[in-house]
């Protein structure tokens, strides 16, 4: 009787190689992409950061001003935070005396750089300024800050606003 022809192992091999190329290949797509989106993710949260940040700065109202310190102070930390605190105070006595109601609207923010855990964004806000009880009409004011924020346990806190012409 002939001898059967055994079946080559090289297809076989070829296939299995070709499946790992694939499947390696696959693995790192998602994980470029998933990466890629982290740092989207990132970029977005610290415009989000430093815009909200703009806007408790300039929304202040003298009859909620210790809800109005205590969002600019979540919204802060490092240097910021310490010089929020440190005039915590005499904004609270003047906003009160002055029955003083701010209304900020952010404009536009843009990203300048961004590492990590830090970044650098440019922010415009306006304020509506009016003092509850006095016929002076209320004025309009246009704020731009350069911001560094910084991620503090996985949340962009503002650790320096600088006011930009």
């Amino acid at each position: 009787m002939a001898e059967l022809a055994r079946p080559s192992r090289i297809p076989v091999t070829v296939l299995a190689v070709l499946a790992a190329v694939l499947a390696v290949g696959v693995v790192w797509a998602y994980l470029k992409d998933r990466d890629a989106q982290a740092r989207a993710d990132d970029r977005e949260a610290a415009l989000r950061a430093a815009g909200n940040h703009a806007v408790s700065l300039l929304s202040l109202n003298y009859k909620t001003i210790d809800a109005d310190m205590r969002r600019i102070l979540a919204t802060s930390t490092g240097g910021a935070r310490s010089a929020y605190e440190a005039n915590a105070g005499r904004l609270k006595e003047t906003t009160v005396a002055n029955k003083v109601i701010q209304h900020g609207v952010l404009r536009a923010s843009g990203m300048v750089s961004q590492a990590e855990t830090a970044a650098q964004v440019l922010v415009v806000a306006d304020v509506d300024i009016r003092w509850d009880g006095s016929k002076t009409p209320a004025q309009e004011r246009f704020y731009r800050w350069a911001m560094d924020v910084t991620k503090v346990g996985g949340v962009w806190l503002v650790s320096k606003a600088v006011q930009v012409e």
